[in-house]
């Protein structure tokens, strides 16, 4: 029953991009047989375009086109007049235009020749690139068969329209993911191998990227909206699309941009910063090859998830009626699964990130608490995933759930902020708004939490709930500090990020705007950026999840030890540099004999480790 059901769901993929005809054959592959249907079950490996019997008088019925279609091999480029014309054409191309049962000899011979064959004078078509279909090419013919494939479009719900975009956008959304991870790799060497120069020429391809883009989007945006030819709901839906994405990208330069103008004076600073990260980092080079295996995973989730997703969204049963046509019935209640399976994609692929920032907290801990800074101890990174699956699989569960819970609030104010505007109250959406912001900003810092907890885990050994307390408690008293320290870092990773989506969107707008027709592209876009984005934070999060482990087990060494020789501390003399002249710039202190940490106990001063 499972690989009947399975088969059932993976075939109704293949129809919604393929085409099949009315004996419920898809186009283009081998088929099964189908009860009842005599003419089903045919190899159509070589028939890939789908060809109407009276293309010039369709009629939409149920969102179902009132012409028996079938599979050809390729469709007629001249006009064909009579049956004599059909068994010449069928002859020289090898494709029938007839319905399979009547063989090419009985065009002429067989008196029902005109009830299985298509309706006199054939128009000459062309296959059509997106849907495979054979598209008039007479001017009246063509205007009543668009007429009535734009009402079957528009007919459509949103889902399915969405789906159909996916599918015939998939090799392009393929390209641009490849695209994205060519950008992470190349930023993960960059910033292993910092320099000022680099931090630079970061800054600037960034400021070119949101410019860009958002240039970009507007520019589509009022192209989009003063086309005459914009009928389908797919290119009504796409110029909304345009216009929220331009407002996003164009709020989300501003903001940057002043950022960069506020912190445009610690650049050096984090330039050190990195260089202490890459230190770390060289000691345990296995880090670096750490996110390719993640990418490798998220990879294979999406690739299976969207499938499902297709499956899910296309899945029906066939079922014969009276003269062997067949049908294809939507499962009731389907479309609801879709979320269910949504709510899967969240919690899943940031399952796999938490098990990523584990295993490399775990290594940084490992070496931060090694006595011998010279001689790192034998497979940090194997050590700390042999950990991860035998004791804290549940902490990666734990975490990734709560994140995943925070932003289901998100998508239903999303949901709710778009009827609001259909509806026109200002204040309603104002107030949806504060609240997306609310709720984006507890999530922003339940992950920085989440990632400590991490840490802490790696430390102590201790489940989610008490990690997350002791380290709560510690960032609580070392918080100034700390964030001091990591911010600006954690900025510059950031608009790494920012980098890998910009182009990647950017090529994905230049992509998808040749395709117009007919497709929802801007719906795939943004799942490619969201790709993009999970993509870029699970290469250079090795720099952030380094450099907040290691400052964390800076704390937490504070805290356990004096620096006394029964309890040295375990910090090193460039780290310790770093962290007072951190200090130092926070505070405006002019003397450089300040004292960034102190043990609660005694005062004892902090010394490097010898």
């Amino acid at each position: 029953m499972f690989i009947t059901g399975y088969a059932v769901m993976a075939g109704a993929a293949e129809r919604l991009v393929l085409g099949y005809d009315s004996f419920g054959n898809i186009c283009g592959r081998k088929n099964t047989p189908v009860k009842g249907a005599p003419l089903s079950g045919q190899d159509m490996s070589n028939k890939k375009y789908v060809f109407f019997l009276n293309s010039c008088s369709l009629e939409l019925q149920s969102l179902k086109i009132s012409s028996v279609s079938l599979c050809v091999s390729s469709c007629p480029q001249e006009q064909l007049n009579s049956l004599e014309d059909l068994q010449s054409f069928a002859r020289n191309n090898g494709s029938c235009l007839c319905v399979y049962n009547l063989n090419v000899s009985s065009y002429t011979l067989n008196p029902k020749a005109a009830e299985l064959c298509p309706t006199l004078p054939v128009p000459p078509s062309k296959s059509f690139p997106l849907l495979n279909r054979c598209v008039p090419q007479n001017p009246e013919c063509y205007s009543k068969y668009a007429s009535v494939l734009i009402s079957m479009v528009n007919e459509m719900d949103v889902f399915h329209r969405i789906l159909s975009g996916i599918l015939a956008g998939r090799d392009t959304v393929i390209g641009l993911s490849v695209l994205a991870l060519a950008f992470s790799s190349i930023l993960v060497l960059a910033f292993r191998f910092i320099r000022t120069l680099l931090v630079h020429t970061l800054i600037a391809l960034v400021v070119f990227g949101l410019l860009l883009v958002s240039g970009v989007l507007w520019w589509l945006y009022y192209d989009y909206r003063n086309d005459p030819s914009t009928e389908l709901e797919t290119q009504k839906e796409n110029v909304k699309f345009l216009l929220g994405y331009a407002i996003f990208s164009t709020v989300v330069t501003v903001v940057l941009l002043s950022l960069m103008l506020v912190l445009r004076k610690r650049l050096q600073f984090t330039v050190q910063l990195f260089r202490i990260v890459g230190k770390i980092i060289g000691r345990i080079p296995f880090l670096l090859f750490q996110p390719l295996w993640t990418f490798l995973i998220l990879i294979a989730f999406w690739v299976f998830w969207v499938a499902v997703l297709l499956s899910l969204g296309t899945a029906g049963t066939a079922q014969a009626t009276s003269g062997g046509q067949v049908e294809y019935r939507a499962l009731s209640g389907i479309c609801y699964m879709a979320w269910y399976h949504f709510v899967g994609l969240i919690w899943t692929s940031e399952f796999i990130l938490a098990c990523q920032q584990m295993t490399i907290a775990g290594a940084v801990v490992t070496c931060y608490f090694n006595r011998n800074k010279n001689s790192p101890p034998p497979h940090p990174v194997l050590s700390s995933i042999s950990v991860l699956f035998c004791y804290h699989l549940g902490t990666a569960v734990k975490g990734s759930f709560l994140i995943t819970i925070l932003r289901i609030p998100r998508i239903v104010l999303l949901y709710l902020y778009n009827i609001l505007k259909q509806k026109e109250s200002a204040c309603a959406k104002c107030l949806f708004k504060c609240c997306f912001c609310w709720v984006w900003c507890q999530e922003s810092c339940l992950r920085y939490f989440n990632q400590h907890a991490y840490t802490t885990t790696a430390i102590n050994g201790t489940n989610f709930c008490t990690s997350a307390k002791d380290a709560v408690c510690i960032l609580a008293k070392n918080s100034a500090k700390l964030a001091s320290i990591s911010c600006f870092g954690d900025f510059i990773l950031f608009l790494g990020k920012v980098f890998v989506v910009c182009f990647t969107v950017f090529g994905g707008l230049m992509a998808f705007n040749y395709h117009r027709e007919l497709q929802a592209w801007v719906v795939p876009l943004l799942l490619v950026g969201f790709f993009a984005y999970l993509m870029s934070h699970s290469f250079l999060s090795v720099f952030e999840v380094t450099a907040d482990a290691m400052f964390l087990c800076f704390a937490i060494d504070m805290e356990t030890n004096d620096g006394s020789a029964e309890k040295p501390y375990f910090v090193d003399q460039e780290l310790l540099t770093f962290v007072s002249q951190s200090n130092k710039l926070t505070e405006g202190q002019k003397h450089r004999s300040a004292r960034p940490f102190q043990d609660n106990g005694d005062g004892t001063e902090l010394q490097p480790m010898v």
